[in-house]
């Protein structure tokens, strides 16, 4: 039986200077029904939910909500009508509190500050987030400020809930809560449009896919009917290759990375977790993979070895030298290189160029007489651009107006410049497409390969359990687990990671 509509879109276009971004795109979602929405990075998927949610104010088509035509030119009019998004691009008030973001334009609740704590902590506990109403933004984790703009939502009286990569930062465990609280809602017959690249989770929680391209409408399916290669053809409008090239594992090299004992005290001001008595190896042409759930400790660990942060306690030594990591400085003259799990606030300027920012973290090597030499920079940041295959119309482009997998291989291009021994990544595939996901994993193989050590921390455990030649869990700032390629499953890497203290072996070191 089909479900009644809820939102119709017909016909919308939308065009942006030179760009012809959406072409007579139509969509339609059904009372308690989830519809994906699927395509590569810059098919349009976001601008359709932006016309509906109100940033975009002039747009061609029609919009048609519960059987009424609505206009709707600002995100005012789209929360008169039931309409609420959730951004891939967090939109949030760091100076202000949790309470205040999720009741941010509810002023009515804001003015009773009780009240307006009181719900929030509601909201936050129905999401599993044991936080106070009262802290900072600016203290809580990507992870906690992505199940923040659900609540957020959640608070609105919504009719249509657009989600747009709601789960890129989470963690299994907090998809699978965050999947119940999208169930919950169908039940009480919200419309949900669901953007994820998370081709996986959409088995569990999609009724229907509709896929754009190139911003127009390639078709849609039953879920339930549909396989992932077909979707995925849709998408790129080709076969895709593997999505996880590395078919075996990497050498025994010798040992490039060696941590003993390595200890960071916590922070509760900023959310910092405690990392304790890490003990770990990375080999040369190895991929090591770090699991663990939200607060475990991943991107401590990371952030640590790059000198963000400086151990209490622990030896650290690359390639067989002792190394102090006492700052991303020397880390970088030692070889380290962090991709960082926020790459908008961590690693890009979003308002300079794709050359200023792919040579930022290499400028010395173009150094003549103390200025530098334009000419050899800017042909060593093209060579990085078109072996990574960056689309961009040149090097002189705005890199925060490029696709979110673009952006990423500019983050890949800056490190890659500095020629780096030891590359540590934090969710490298974060918030991208499918044919983005697989060339940054063809990228990952090819370090390995070449002799690089890899040192990855990701959400994603399928991710890890085909990339990987071990796989280290963390819960509460503690290894739990150390699994060999091929021993491990994602039962057990879940079991371990809320365990506290090591409760699986599957080889006699990590």
């Amino acid at each position: 039986m089909t479900p009644t509509p809820v939102l119709r879109m017909r016909g919308i276009g939308k065009s942006f200077p030179g760009v012809r971004a959406l072409d007579g795109v139509s969509l339609s979602v059904g009372e308690g029904e989830v519809v994906a929405l699927l395509g590569e990075n810059g098919a349009g998927k976001s601008t359709l939910m932006n016309i509906l949610a109100g940033v975009f104010k002039d747009y061609e088509g029609e919009i048609e909500v519960g059987g009424e035509v609505v206009s709707i030119h600002s995100p005012r009019d789209a929360q008169r009508h039931g309409i609420a998004m959730i951004h891939q691009e967090l939109n949030l008030v760091p100076e202000l509190s949790i309470a205040d973001n999720i009741f941010l334009g509810q002023e009515r609740l804001l003015l009773d500050r009780r009240t307006a704590d009181r719900t929030a902590a509601e909201l936050l506990r129905g999401l599993g987030l044991d936080l106070a109403p009262r802290r900072l933004i600016k203290q809580c984790k990507i992870a906690e400020r992505q199940l923040i703009e659900v609540a957020k939502a959640l608070s609105l009286n919504v009719r249509v809930l657009v989600m747009d990569e709601p789960t890129s930062a989470l963690a299994d465990a907090e998809v699978h809560r965050l999947h119940q609280v999208i169930r919950d809602l169908t039940g009480r017959g919200v419309a949900v449009v669901y953007i994820s690249h998370r081709l996986e989770e959409l088995e569990e929680i999609a009724d229907r896919v509709v896929v754009l391209r190139d911003g127009a409408y390639i078709g849609e399916r039953v879920m339930r009917d549909a396989t992932r290669d077909v979707l995925i053809q849709m998408m790129v409008g080709r076969p895709l290759g593997e999505m996880f090239p590395r078919a075996g594992g990497g050498s025994s090299g010798e040992v490039l990375l060696e941590v003993d004992g390595l200890s960071v005290p916590g922070d509760a001001a900023t959310g910092r977790t405690a990392l304790r008595d890490i003990s770990l190896t990375v080999r040369r042409g190895e991929i090591v993979g770090v699991a663990g759930l939200m607060g475990a400790g991943r991107s401590e660990l990371l952030e640590t070895l790059f000198g963000v942060h400086r151990p209490a306690a622990g030896t650290v030594s690359l390639g067989g030298v002792p190394y102090r990591p006492r700052s991303p400085q020397r880390a970088i003259r030692r070889g380290v290189a962090l991709v960082a799990e926020d790459r908008k606030a961590q690693s890009l300027v979003l308002g300079n160029t794709v050359a200023f920012n792919a040579s930022l973290s290499s400028l010395g090597r173009f150094l003549r007489l103390g200025t530098v030499d334009r000419g050899r920079e800017n042909a060593a940041v093209a060579e990085q651009v078109e072996e990574l295959r960056v689309k961009t119309p040149g090097l002189r482009f705005t890199v925060g107006n490029l696709s979110g997998g673009n952006q990423q291989k500019v983050v890949l291009a800056k490190w890659l410049l500095t020629s780096p021994d030891l590359i540590l990544m934090d969710e490298p595939t974060r918030g991208i497409d499918v044919g983005a996901k697989a060339e940054i994993h063809a990228l990952m193989s090819s370090l390995a390969a070449s002799g690089k050590g890899v040192l990855v921390a990701s959400s994603e455990l399928p991710e890890l359990l085909a990339m990987c030649d071990r796989i280290l869990v963390l819960c509460e700032g503690r290894i739990t687990a150390a699994f060999a390629r091929g021993s491990a499953s994602q039962e057990a890497i879940l079991e371990a990671a809320m365990a506290r203290q090591q409760v699986i072996a599957t080889e006699s070191g990590t």
